[in-house]
């Protein structure tokens, strides 16, 4: 078996080696991160992280529907249902009308909105700079490259997924429902 495999052997089967599993790495440390931020987040703003990454792109964006934040942080359409109304509430958000479309409602920040915004935003980057003090500039430059590169290959790990279980689970597919 090839030495960077995610596989081991452990006597009479296989199985996923932890220490070169890469989605592992990625998932502990986004839930740890995440945790973290969303531990500080509520003892110190009442904020949840959920609401802080709607808050993230309300601020970059002036004006952003749910179903727009749900397509880019993959966040539950429901979820993002849930952090607007609660920033409603709060009275962190507004909706207007999309003028385009003549229906979709867009959340606006209030000032209320953009001063918690920009109070956690300068939290959000000061966990990041202790995340990455011990990467050189050169190391967060290719660790960003190649996260990017990861993100938009998604899609294809997707497919090829699919492809894989359909090829190898064909039977279970049909017996579960699977499509």
């Amino acid at each position: 078996m090839a030495t960077n495999s995610p596989y081991k052997a452990n006597s009479s089967t296989c199985c996923v080696d932890l220490q070169r599993y890469v989605p592992a790495y990625l998932t502990w440390t986004a839930s740890k991160l995440s945790r973290g931020a969303s531990q500080c987040y509520l003892k110190y703003f009442d904020l949840g992280i959920e609401s802080w990454r709607c808050l993230v792109l309300l601020a970059i964006d002036g004006a952003i529907s749910a179903p727009e934040i749900s397509r880019v942080t993959g966040m539950d359409k429901s979820c993002v249902s849930r952090c607007f109304k609660s920033m409603l509430e709060k009275g962190l958000i507004e909706f207007s009308v999309e003028h385009r479309q003549g229906r979709s409602r867009l959340a606006v920040l209030t000032e209320k909105g953009r001063d918690l915004h920009d109070q956690v935003r300068d939290v959000a980057m000061e966990r990041e700079r202790a995340f990455l003090e011990v990467l050189s500039k050169t190391e967060i430059d290719s660790l960003l490259r190649m996260f990017r590169k990861l993100h938009e290959h998604l899609p294809a790990v997707e497919l090829a997924t699919q492809k894989f279980v359909v090829q190898r689970f064909s039977k279970r597919r049909s017996a579960r429902g699977y499509a």
